[in-house]
Parts: structure tokens; C-alpha cells; sequence
């Protein structure tokens, strides 16, 4: 095992702020609702008080009720207006609330099946509640007004133990017949039955009869990258030839029976508890007090069925919490004791997601993952940036990854770096295929395979210019010379270009700039003669900024311009601004603007030249086509060219060149 300073290298950690409750005792029993997210202590049967605490601080109450029998199970309706209780197996008892106030008048409702005895119950709306008996599943609507319910419908199974994910509504019972784990979705009115899960029940665990048995507590209901997963958790003993324990994890299939597809490899044995975090499986181990992580995304082995994981890094314990217990005698009055809890106590029980409650020190905690961690623990770092890429919040720590190690002078592993940007743009482009999928209609059949991008989140171009390769041109140490930032970004445009991303034209402005700045120029100019930069107004712009460095780069521009065709004005602009006004006049010619253009713009350019023959050459051209389009030789009065009319007059004099049949200089003198 690879040497670590424990604190240092600790990436799990309990929420700062626990929410406290009264511990279990001889009066008091705890039960927690994992679909409201609220723990109930209920002291005396609840005769002497429910203290309810949630999450939110709206979900807080204390009430108390009449106390009929020992509670087993105690929630509310997710609008909070219901409560229901079970103290028997043959019925649940129900109080309405109103206003934050309980109504204490309590209704009952007793099993439809009288041969079954009810397990556990499951609110599916406010107003619909789930019976799950030994023998069905019943469904009841809940008339709070009148004080009843109502029978809606059934699905007859032999149940031994049930599971529910409120974060799916997928209900996971166990037949008691034949040990099969049989999906069902749950939604307001219905019951629908999804197909069952292919178990291999061959290292199940047997009963008495030999039947292979999957223990309930062993099997946790989750969501993995938006896909319901059933994980269950097989006991091995770690021999010469077990590797000990295993988590099998069957991602829910709706059509067709469900089958293993991955497997965790634990590598060891003993008792072992499950949280789900940020899609991460987190598995605790009480033996060695440490948890180990996986990813069911990161690339494994195979054995053409399932896929084989091992811990994404190695495994460690939940960082230290210390708590103060005010209810605790303390040296002195009015003090807290300050104690250090029982990581992995066996007082916890964990619930999905990533919810760990300790029942004897009273408190609920929320596990938490510390991103940056495991950034440091990962040596390998295109993992990493696998891995960063499926995290919520793992934008910030790839780009401080990228910034500190792979994309620096000092990282020489050039197909590293390449390696690196091929997995960002690879994700890159199965987002824009996302978003070219949703701007599509419909097929004819009405049904479209629908697809997901490769990771959580998108790493582009901006993200990169913005927070690396912008710091490359800011860069005034000379640690980052203009060579390694023409690699870098050559390799970015190879890598863009390989996935079919248009490339933004801030990212060639970089190269550019850093190939002027390196004073390579024939590398600038076969980048653009072979048009590894794909043109657009932006860089033609950049490109004429160049010409006092480059005087190429002005007919680099205007090619680029033309290449377009559709920034003729521009090139116009361009060729009048460098008093090329006779080739400015001729490329107007060429693409059939010649009768259409102002005249005063030219005449104005020509006599802003201060040559002659050019002013003479551009004055008779529009005197030529005034004569061609109008029959006259004079200018319109609101085209506004008597300033040019009267120098023209100044230089050559009143008598034109032309006679009565037309100019003796043409056009095509220009």
C-alpha cells in the first residue's frame, strides 16, 4: 500500500452541521423517512411527545399522539398534511395537520388481503398510499376530509422484503417463492411491473431448505448517472483463491430483463454499508474503519457481460468529527462536552444517498466528498481527467489540473498533453451532439434513441482560453515562451479538428500572435496557405493588424476576405483605406456591383491620393457609367459630387474628354 499522510490524503468527510435528535433509549424510538428526509423521535409510544427534524427547517415539529401499541413505522405525506403510523401488521393509522397544528382525531385502514400482514408502507402522492403485505401490493387513495380511504387496485406477489428509492419511486421487492428480485415503478394510479433482475444466485447466501436467499440488507437501490441501479452486495471470504467480497450492479432495463453489468471488487470481507455520492459508489468497511470508492464510468476490464472495477484511489477512513453533547453532564454547568465520534460505529445505519445516522449519539450527517483530494491521490492523470469530467463540480479542479501540471512548459509528455485534449474535446463533441439531436425533428416512426453526453460537464474552448491559454499571452515571466504556446495550441486545433469542432477565432488569434511574436512567418504563412486556420472576419482583421511586421499578411487578408464572399464591403473598405482605389474599382467590377456603388466614396478616395492620372482615371469611370445608365454625362445633384466635379475642373478643365459618341477612354482602362 502506497505510504500517505492520512490527513492529508482524506476525501471523505461529514457535514459540519449534523442534525441532532434524542438518542434511542428505554422511551424513546428513532425512525427515519428517507423520502422527506426526516427523523422521528418518538418518546412513550408518542404520549409524551414526536420531535420530527428535517433537513429543512420547514420540516421541523413536535405533536404528540395517543399512544396505542409500540410505533413500527411513522411518515409523512410529502405535502406534510398526513401522517401516518403503523403499530400493527393488519392496519396504519392516520392524523391529518393543518396549519402546523395536528388534528388529533386518528383513522385507520386495515390490510385488503386479510391472509398478509402488512411490511411496510410507501406514500406514492399526497394523497395515494402503498400497503406492501406479505402476499400483495395495495393501493389506497387517502380522503383526509372524510377521514377514509379508498381501495384503488392490487398486484398479487409473495413478498418476503421490499426496498424503495424515493429519488426514483422504484419499488424492489423479494418473492418469497422463488427469491427473485421483481422492479416495480411506481406513479400516482398505477403499479407497473418492470422487468425482473437476472441474479446469479450461485454465491447467494441459503436457508434452511437450501434456498438461495439475497438478504435485504444487503441490496441498495440508487441513482448512477441518471439510471436506477440495484446494487447487491455479495459476502466472499478473502482466500488463495476469493479476492474476497463484491458488489454486482444491475442498471435497471424497462424493456428486458435486467442483467450484471458491472462488478466492484472489494478485496476483502466483513460488514460493509453503501453510499452514493456525486455518482460515486462509496462502500464503508467496519473492519478497517476506511471506505473505498468507485466509478462505474472510469474505462475497467471486461469479461464481455460486466465490467470490472477496482477503487478509484486507495482507501481511507471518513475524516475525524468531533461533536459537543449538551446533554451530557459536564464539569461545569452550562457546558457542553466535547467529544470525538465513533467513525463506522456500529450505531450506524446508512441510507441512500448519503445519509449516515448514528442512533445512540442522536445525529444525522450527510457524507461530503472532497473533489480536490482526489485530484492529488490520482498519479494518473489522464484518469483524472476522466474522472473530473463526471463530477458536478469538477470543472474547477480540472482547469487548476491543467493548469498547474499538463498544460506548463515544464511537462515535457507531449502525447500526454495530446492525449489529455483529445478526452476533453471527445466530451466536447458528445455535448454538440446532444444539442444538434434536440434542434432535430422527429423521425416518421414518432421515437428517437435518445443520446447523453459522454460526462457531467463540458469543458470548451472558452473554458480553456479563458483560464490557460489567455494566461500564455498575458504571460510576461518568459517561463511560457511563444513555442511551447504554438505546440499547445496546434495541438488543441488538431485535436478540435479530429471531432469535427468548428475552432472559435480567439484560439487562432493566440497561434498567430505567437508565431509573430516568434517571428515565424513561413510557419504563419503555410498555416494559411493550407488552410489549417479556417477563415472569418476576425482573423482577416488580425491579419491586416500584421502588415507593418508582415507586409504579406495584407494580401493574406484580403484573400481570406474573398474566400468568404461575404465581406466584398470590407474588401472594398480595405483596398480605399490603402488608396488602392483603381484595384478597389476593378474588384467592385468583378462581382457586378459597378453600376450600383457611390460614386463619391471613390472620387473621394482617388483625390484623397493626390495622384492625377488615378483621380482622372476614377472620375471619367463614373462619368462613363453616368453616360451608360442615364444618357447624360452629369452627376445627380443628390449624389453630393460637386466638390469633386470642381477639382476635376481645377486640374483639367471644363472640356471633357468625351465627344458626342461617347468617351475616348473607357472603363476598361481601369
Amino acid at each position: 500500500m502506497e505510504e500517505f499522510k492520512e490527513e492529508e490524503g482524506i476525501y471523505l468527510t461529514l457535514s459540519s452541521s449534523p442534525i441532532r435528535f434524542e438518542p434511542v433509549s428505554k422511551i424513546t424510538n428513532v425512525f427515519y423517512d428517507d423520502a422527506n428526509q426526516q427523523v422521528f423521535a418518538v418518546r412513550s409510544g408518542g404520549a409524551t411527545g414526536v420531535v420530527v427534524k428535517g433537513q429543512k427547517g420547514f420540516l421541523n415539529c413536535t405533536f404528540r399522539m395517543e399512544d396505542k401499541g409500540p410505533v413500527l413505522s411513522i411518515k409523512f405525506s410529502p405535502d406534510q398534511k398526513i401522517l401516518a403510523v403503523q403499530r400493527s401488521s393488519h392496519s396504519v393509522d392516520f392524523m391529518n395537520f393543518s396549519n402546523g397544528s395536528e388534528n388529533l382525531q386518528e383513522y385507520s385502514q386495515s390490510r385488503k388481503n386479510k391472509n398478509g400482514n402488512i411490511l411496510g408502507f410507501i406514500w406514492i402522492s399526497s394523497v395515494e398510499i402503498l400497503f406492501i403485505t406479505k402476499v400483495a401490493l395495495e393501493l389506497f387513495q387517502v380522503y383526509p376530509e372524510k377521514r377514509k380511504l379508498n381501495f384503488m387496485k392490487s398486484v398479487t406477489i409473495a413478498v418476503d422484503w421490499f426496498q424503495h428509492s424515493p429519488e426514483s419511486n422504484i419499488l424492489v421487492v423479494s418473492t418469497s417463492t422463488s427469491g427473485v428480485l421483481q422492479p416495480f415503478q411506481l406513479s400516482p394510479g398505477n403499479l407497473h411491473k418492470v422487468p425482473k433482475l437476472d441474479i446469479d444466485l450461485a454465491s447467494a447466501t441459503r436457508n434452511l431448505s437450501g434456498r438461495q436467499l439475497i438478504s435485504e440488507r444487503d441490496v441498495s437501490i440508487v441513482t448512477l448517472y441518471n439510471q436506477t441501479a440495484v446494487l447487491i452486495l455479495r459476502h466472499k471470504p478473502k482466500t488463495s483463491t476469493s479476492s474476497g467480497a463484491e458488489v454486482d450492479v444491475y442498471v435497471l432495463n424497462r424493456e428486458t430483463t435486467t442483467a450484471k453489468s458491472h462488478v466492484l471488487k472489494l478485496d476483502t470481507s466483513g460488514r460493509f454499508a453503501i453510499n452514493v455520492i456525486d455518482n460515486l459508489i462509496i462502500v464503508h468497511h467496519q473492519a478497517s474503519k476506511t471506505s473505498m470508492l468507485f466509478d462505474v464510468r472510469l474505462s475497467c476490464g471486461s469479461d464481455g457481460s460486466s465490467t470490472y472495477h477496482q477503487p478509484v484511489v486507495v482507501a481511507m477512513p471518513i475524516k475525524p468529527f468531533r461533536l459537543q453533547l449538551p446533554m451530557v453532564p459536564s464539569p461545569k454547568a452550562g457546558e457542553a462536552v466535547d467529544i470525538e465520534c465513533e467513525l463506522y460505529s456500529v450505531n450506524w445505519v446508512v441510507f441512500q444517498p448519503n445519509v449516515i445516522i448514528d442512533a445512540k449519539l442522536g445525529c444525522v450527517w450527510y457524507l461530503e466528498l472532497q473533489l480536490d483530494t482526489l485530484r492529488r491521490l490520482m498519479p494518473d492523470k489522464v484518469r483524472v481527467v476522466e474522472f473530473m469530467l463526471q463530477r458536478k463540480n469538477g470543472k474547477k479542479h480540472l482547469l487548476q489540473l491543467l493548469k498547474e501540471t499538463i498544460l506548463v512548459p515544464s511537462y515535457t509528455d507531449y502525447t500526454l498533453v495530446a492525449n489529455i485534449l483529445d478526452i476533453l474535446n471527445q466530451n466536447y463533441r458528445s455535448f454538440l451532439n446532444v444539442e444538434l439531436q434536440s434542434q432535430m425533428a422527429l423521425p416518421t416512426s414518432g421515437r428517437m434513441e435518445t443520446i447523453s453526453p459522454k460526462g457531467i460537464i463540458l469543458v470548451d474552448q472558452q473554458d480553456l482560453y479563458t483560464n490557460i491559454f489567455s494566461n500564455y499571452q498575458n504571460s510576461e515571466s518568459g517561463i511560457i515562451t511563444d513555442q511551447y504556446t504554438i505546440f499547445v495550441i496546434t495541438e488543441y486545433i488538431r485535436s478540435l479538428t479530429q471531432f469535427q469542432i468548428p475552432v472559435n477565432h480567439y484560439i487562432y488569434e493566440l497561434i498567430i500572435n505567437a508565431m509573430v511574436k516568434r517571428n515565424a512567418f513561413y510557419q504563419l504563412h503555410q498555416f494559411l496557405m493550407c488552410h489549417v486556420v479556417t477563415d472569418s472576419k476576425p482573423l482577416a482583421c488580425l491579419l491586416l493588424s500584421l502588415e507593418g511586421v508582415y507586409p504579406a499578411s495584407l494580401q493574406l487578408a484580403l484573400d481570406m476576405l474573398k474566400r468568404l464572399s461575404t465581406a466584398n464591403d470590407l474588401i472594398v473598405e480595405i483596398l480605399l483605406n490603402k488608396q488602392k482605389v483603381i484595384p478597389a474599382l476593378r474588384f467592385v467590377q468583378s462581382y457586378g456591383k459597378g453600376d450600383t456603388v457611390q460614386a463619391r466614396k471613390f472620387l473621394d478616395a482617388g483625390m484623397r491620393t493626390g495622384d492625377k492620372a488615378i483621380f482622372y482615371a476614377v472620375f471619367k469611370f463614373f462619368e462613363e457609367r453616368n453616360f451608360r445608365l442615364k444618357g447624360t454625362f452629369d452627376f445627380d445633384q443628390n449624389e453630393m459630387c460637386s466638390t469633386y466635379i470642381e477639382y476635376f475642373h481645377s486640374l483639367f478643365g471644363k472640356t471633357s474628354a468625351c465627344n458626342k459618341n461617347g468617351y475616348t477612354e473607357t472603363s476598361s482602362s481601369l
